[in-house]
């Protein structure tokens, strides 16, 4: 199956999306397109990574991934094209590759060289496309590149340790759809620096002690209906992805609100989680 992804920051309102897709279909008439998001905020790689990252597990193998945010060719950017967990990458070089990349090392990378044969202000159209369609006609990442042995990393969006492990310090990668704030601190690293100890975790002007495992762990559904009223209560979970996430329950940002905007909390914000010593509880 010739099946190819897009991601990108360009939106619905524009050409863009559309534009692509034709070009995909002019050099390979049988590919098969799915859009992952064209609604990813511009140029944030953080979320770009996020949203791609818990995707393209669910597609078959061998598919090819299109990125498209902040994909302008300069001195600082270049773009490549790799074999990761046995699906193509196509993308721009700014550091996205090594937050999807976190639990597997690409098979192999290569940094795309046809630019001198291709003259564009719009790389995802014209170089991208072709990369992602010779791939997908069994073509060598070879023939398009040159292989290279690592990519751009983003140190400042990894969560930081405290040297004795008594603190984690992350930061806010991503606002869903509802309002709900995705941080970068894993189940797999709480569980590890927490040892299950007590914890107060400060999240802007609020403190919990509780991560949920599901929206709903803070109902007591022994309460008839009409006497829950948790509509809007802030809570944390472990969310699909396994990364802590702030919540609101049933939120809705036109109606109850999410935790974004009610909580004031943005992209990049930090959060931090204490843990206390398992014998004083201090």
């Amino acid at each position: 199956m010739s099946l190819i992804t897009l991601t990108t920051d360009f939106g619905l309102k524009d050409h863009s999306v559309g534009t692509v897709k034709g070009a995909i279909y002019t050099e390979l008439p049988e590919a098969v397109i799915v859009d992952i998001s064209h609604q990813i905020t511009p140029f944030n790689i953080a979320e770009t990574a996020y949203v791609l990252k818990n995707a393209y597990k669910s597609f078959p193998e061998g598919s090819v991934h299109i990125i498209g945010v902040d994909s302008e060719l300069n001195k600082e950017t270049n773009h490549i094209a790799l074999k990761l967990d046995n699906h193509y990458f196509v993308c721009p070089n700014n550091g996205v590759i090594s937050m999807i990349a976190s639990e597997f090392r690409p098979e192999k990378i290569v940094e795309i060289n046809i630019h001198d044969r291709i003259e564009s202000s719009f790389p995802v159209l014209d170089v991208f496309v072709k990369v992602a369609c010779h791939i997908k006609r069994g073509g060598s990442l070879d023939i398009i590149g040159k292989e290279i042995t690592d990519f751009k990393k983003i140190k400042d969006l990894q969560p930081i340790i405290s040297v004795d492990n008594t603190k984690i310090t992350g930061s806010i990668i991503h606002i869903d759809n509802y309002g709900n704030v995705i941080t970068n601190i894993s189940r797999k690293l709480f569980n590890q620096i927490g040892k299950g100890r007590s914890f107060e975790m400060l999240v802007g002007r609020y403190t919990f002690k509780k991560i949920n495992e599901k929206y709903s762990d803070i109902i007591d559904f022994s309460l008839p209906i009409d006497e829950r009223h948790h509509d809007g209560s802030r809570l944390s979970l472990f969310n699909s992805a396994g990364l802590i996430e702030i919540a609101i329950y049933r939120s809705n940002l036109e109606t109850v609100g999410g935790a974004s905007n009610l909580l004031g909390l943005k992209y990049r914000d930090q959060l931090t989680i204490i843990f206390k010593d398992a014998d004083t509880n201090r």
